[in-house]
């Protein structure tokens, strides 16, 4: 099997490169083993002191995972496969967060989905002036996983529901708004940064932290500009404490009325989108904010993934539409919002895999 990954060590910085660049380094089951195996190695070398991740081409660092290879597997029936590929991209998700080396990601370019669990979980989180950050899951009859219902759930007021229930994408003051990324360096800059890390390891200092890290990265960052998200904060934060997503609808319906054409716009992507997913991920952002950590947010999440790949159509019929056939058509079950079961989220988290994540 052709490598997927680049992993080399500059002088005391492992450098782990994502390489489909064609694919928008998109994540497959073999490619997240080869992660799992290079991270594992360098938690193990003490001659490792950094971690730089980053993604090949210009395009992108990773547009998430592998949905078309998720997708042929629950059309076959191999759910437990389906759910084996959640395990291994949680478990790296988990060690890079964990890692006690500390992990910078570069997050140059689009940075969806399971992107944003490679990413947003590092000690040191860099985004660009081209960076496209989201968690795109409702778009495909699914719910926001790989930790991002529990980072959005730590979004200030309702950002969270807003971004996971809208798939609204944000630039590179709107991630670090939102909580998901920390520096702003400008794309011109990264290879003095890449190039000052490799100093900064190789140089000895001890203890190199996270701050100490986090210190390097300030020298090439500039200020981002005021993001977009915190100009609607007021209006996101009354809407979107609607206890469902049909009286959140409604608010923004009545924001409309006011005057506001962007809440007006908002009401008429939610109603495009699965219902099923749509109260799913609010019952689990909701749920999020009270879990302690992040693999507790993992678990829950592991449980909803597993309830959308073991019982539920829009998934399948999700991806169809809008990766695989593209019509952008897709036939949601139930259609409307109207039609879901008030219990539906709580049902949904209350799901027990197949297999547990953590064993």
């Amino acid at each position: 099997m052709t490598s997927q990954i680049i992993a080399r060590s500059d002088d005391a910085v492992g450098h782990l490169t994502l390489d489909r660049p064609r694919a928008l380094n998109a994540l497959g089951y073999d490619m997240l083993g080869e992660i799992a195996d290079v991270l594992r190695a360098w938690h193990d070398d003490p001659t490792v002191r950094v971690v730089l991740l980053d993604g090949a081409g210009e395009r992108g660092f990773c547009a998430g995972g592998d949905i078309r290879e998720l997708h042929a597997s629950i059309v076959a029936g191999r759910h437990a496969d389906a759910r084996r590929y959640f395990r291994r991209e949680y478990a790296v998700d988990a060690a890079i967060a964990e890692s006690p080396v500390p992990v910078v990601a570069v997050m140059d370019g689009i940075t969806m989905g399971g992107g944003v669990g490679l990413g947003a979980h590092a000690a040191v989180r860099v985004v660009t002036e081209r960076s496209r950050v989201a968690m795109p899951e409702t778009r495909i009859g699914f719910t926001p996983d790989v930790g991002g219902s529990w980072l959005l759930a730590r979004a200030p007021g309702r950002l969270g529901e807003h971004l996971a229930l809208g798939a609204v994408t944000m630039d590179a003051a709107d991630a670090i708004h939102a909580g998901l990324a920390d520096h702003l360096v400008p794309t011109e800059r990264l290879r003095l940064l890449h190039q000052d890390l490799v100093d900064l390891a190789a140089a000895g200092v001890d203890p190199l932290d996270a701050d100490t890290v986090h210190e390097v990265a300030r020298m090439h960052a500039v200020e981002p500009p005021t993001s977009g998200l915190l100009a609607r904060q007021a209006r996101v934060d009354r809407c979107y404490a609607g206890d469902t997503v049909p009286e959140i609808v409604a608010r923004l319906r009545e924001a409309a009325r006011s005057g506001d054409a962007a809440a007006g716009a908002e009401a008429d992507e939610l109603e495009t989108l699965s219902p099923t997913a749509l109260t799913v991920t609010l019952a689990a952002v909701r749920r999020a904010r009270g879990l302690p950590d992040l693999r507790a947010g993992l678990t829950q999440e592991y449980g909803l993934v597993s309830w959308f790949v073991d019982t539920q159509p829009d998934l399948v019929e999700g991806i169809r539409a809008q990766v695989v056939d593209k019509d952008r058509a897709p036939a949601w079950d139930p259609p409307r919002l109207a039609d879901v079961d008030p219990e539906l989220g709580a049902r949904a988290l209350g799901y027990v895999p197949g297999e547990p994540l953590w064993g």
